[in-house]
């Protein structure tokens, strides 16, 4: 199989879909690898390492998808991109469809056949392609919402962690998965006041493990939440329904009602926020302001430590990438139901329940679109 690797073109988006030594097991494996031209200079990758492993080198995008096979990319395919997908050509990458009709209409024209690394799961129902971003995000958020409460970014001028003498800030975390139990770890580390909020007992059971009594751990009742978020300096959110839109579990009342120059990080902007003023936002320009409470809301927060997150993602995706490429996608797919559960969109059909549901598509099971 030929494997295309195009550039990110996403605003300051520096990862690349497979670092040179992915590209070599790719190779081993007996297939091909084209790399677009700089793909994995963001990181400090040469297409000179590319080519040592075993790669060759385009000088456009348009050339990678002409001829590739499969694409593997990190972010979503841009409109650009989107144009460029053929029928039955395989696209593995994240993709967020439930808040982005336009992406899920040209896709579903393409007839492309679009696996999403965020959908898949694994025996225990993990998201495995979405837990190494969701690490890097959660931890990324605590220092993003560090700044946010600078007096310079319109903040309270409030430390995370306090000094002697001084309260430390009050972080709310909604939501104990991946990301709030990394967002967690940065905020006790630092000596904030620190407070979780999540529905699964099973997660507070861990979480009061974990954390015992270096955060406060509760059940998220609607009551319990807007006590927490009207008292917080910092809210991260970190809620996830996979596939789906996020909830707007924060609403534009309690945002009107926090204190003036609070901060809010909302890490499920990928699924469209679960915080009801967010708006996407990028690293070139990554706060707005309602109600004199700062909103940090980019869409893609592992991408401003694009080596670390590159590599982490690498090695969650490699073994999917070479099972796809030794097998083909038919038998890779119908051979995993956890895999399987990544098919989003194939042959011009939704394959994802909650993305159906979400944009009012009709939903065919991936089985029976696949067999079609």
């Amino acid at each position: 199989m030929l494997i295309g690797v195009p550039k990110e073109i996403k605003n300051h988006e520096y990862r690349v879909g497979m670092v040179p030594a992915s590209v070599r097991e790719l190779v081993q494996n007996g297939h091909s690898v084209v790399v677009e031209i700089n793909a994995g200079a963001g990181i400090g990758f040469t297409d000179q390492d590319y080519i040592e492993a075993g790669a060759t080198i385009e000088q456009t995008p348009a050339a990678i998808f002409a001829k590739a096979d499969m694409i593997v990319k990190v972010k979503e395919p841009q409109a650009v991109e989107r144009a460029m997908l053929r029928e039955d050509q395989i696209l593995f990458t994240y993709l967020h469809l439930a808040p982005d009709l336009a992406q899920t209409q040209d896709l579903i024209d393409s007839k492309a056949v679009c696996i999403a690394y965020e959908t898949v799961t694994d025996r225990n129902g993990g998201l495995p392609l979405l837990a190494p971003m969701s690490e890097v995000a959660g931890r990324m958020s605590i220092q993003a919402g560090a700044q946010a409460l600078e007096k310079s970014n319109a903040g309270c001028g409030m430390l995370l962690g306090g000094v002697p003498g001084v309260e430390p800030a009050n972080v709310v975390i909604i939501g104990g998965g991946m990301v709030g139990n990394n967002a967690a770890q940065m905020a006790v580390g630092l000596g904030a006041k620190v407070t979780i909020l999540d529905r699964s007992i099973d997660t507070l059971r861990r979480l009061n493990i974990q954390f015992g009594n270096t955060a406060t751990v509760l059940y998220s009742t609607a009551d319990a939440l807007e006590k927490a978020v009207l008292e917080a300096d910092l809210v991260i959110g970190g809620v996830l329904i996979p596939g789906a839109a996020a909830p707007k579990l924060v609403t534009k009342e309690h945002i009107k009602n926090m204190k003036p120059g609070s901060a809010i990080v909302d890490v499920a902007i990928d699924q469209g926020g679960c915080i009801e003023t967010s708006h996407a936002t990028t690293h070139q320009d990554p706060t707005f302001i309602v109600d004199e409470v700062v909103h940090y809301c980019v869409a893609n927060m592992p991408g401003a430590v694009p080596r670390t997150s590159t590599f982490a993602l690498n090695n969650a995706t490699l073994p999917y990438i070479i099972k796809l490429a030794n097998q083909g996608y038919k038998a890779a797919l119908a051979n995993d139901a956890d895999f399987m559960n990544g098919l989003n969109v194939i042959h011009g059909k939704v394959t994802c329940e909650s993305v159906a549901v979400a944009l009012g598509f009709d939903f065919v099971d991936p089985n029976v679109a696949i067999a079609g």
